[in-house]
């Protein structure tokens, strides 16, 4: 009978071990998946920032006409479009290109930057530069050019 009681004992914790190993597995997917879509944040941030200034470049004082982001994936200013982006791009954290359009300050007209609408908190407080940060909405991405004109901020 004593026997019997530690062979109980080892299976019981032989079934709390394997209820707890897919929970454990299933936060760690979680984690990295939050990782990877900050990641994929960063780098359609940029490239959209980027599509932004090429944009600003090309207008060479013409007005802009970057009124969306739209705008940005067939620029048609000239005789042949030029596109400043390849296409719209998603938001990783809503899943949809929703994206929240900064716009430039006063006198100039157009779009600045971009910034996510999702409110999911992130794995890290601090951004890129190191604001403080509570969710994908508080990092934001702003060109460094003024739409009319091109001269920096």
């Amino acid at each position: 009978m004593h026997e019997r009681g530690f062979s109980d004992l080892g299976l019981l914790f032989f079934a709390a071990l394997t209820a707890a190993a897919p929970a454990a597995l299933g936060r760690c997917r979680s984690m990295a998946a939050q990782r990877a879509r900050w990641r994929e944040r960063l780098c359609r941030d940029q490239v959209i920032v980027r599509a932004i200034e090429s944009n600003a470049a090309a207008t060479q004082g013409r007005p802009s006409c970057l009124q969306c982001l739209e705008d940005l994936v067939e620029d048609r200013r000239d005789l042949l479009p030029r596109p400043h982006l390849r296409q719209l791009y998603a938001d990783p954290f809503t899943g949809q290109a929703d994206w929240v359009q900064i716009a430039a300050p006063p006198p100039a007209t157009g779009i600045l930057g971009v910034q996510s609408r999702s409110e999911r908190p992130l794995l890290t407080s601090k951004g890129p530069d190191s604001r403080p940060m509570k969710s994908a909405k508080a990092l934001q991405f702003r060109a460094l050019v003024l739409l009319t004109g091109g001269g920096s901020l």
